[in-house]
């Protein structure tokens, strides 16, 4: 089996958030084949959800389209650091790897602030990958808020 980077298509539902007027992050989760279960962009304002980030919905989408609550075998491709929400419940649902575009120091929980993974407590450690696209990804968040400033 070929790998397919899933990064573009999660690229993509970022750029839509974005034109939504959504922190522009998304998200798309792949089975062990490759094959696309779910994808998504953030919605926390259009759902009025302080938890319908971009990971939440392509877990749940994919939840429902295995008809089960854990992903074994899966990967999440997603446009920023999963935040420590989200990373808590990547570990719940058995995610298998995952992998992310920019880095976010500020609000990351995977590889930096609280750290989900590296916690005793963790119910899985997937496997993390980070980088990928990363300036594609990180320009994206930088141009949508400079945007945002200049509206004030």
């Amino acid at each position: 089996m070929r790998f397919t980077s899933q990064m573009g298509l999660a690229l993509r539902e970022a750029k839509l958030a974005a034109t939504a007027g959504e922190v522009p992050v998304g998200a798309v989760i792949v089975d062990a084949r490759g094959k696309v279960l779910a994808s998504s962009g953030n919605r926390t304002r259009r759902d009025c959800d302080p938890t319908a980030h971009a990971e939440i919905l392509v877990i749940r989408q994919a939840a429902t389209a295995l008809g089960q609550d854990r992903l074994v075998g899966c990967t999440l491709y997603v446009t920023l650091e999963p935040c420590a929400m989200c990373a808590g419940a990547l570990a719940h649902s058995r995610v298998e790897r995952v992998i992310y575009g920019a880095p976010d120091p500020k609000s990351g929980g995977i590889d930096h602030g609280a750290r989900v993974f590296t916690h005793p407590q963790s119910h899985h450690r997937p496997e993390v990958i980070g980088g990928i696209s990363e300036r594609a990804c990180a320009s994206l968040l930088v141009d949508f808020f400079t945007q945002q400033r200049t509206k004030l």
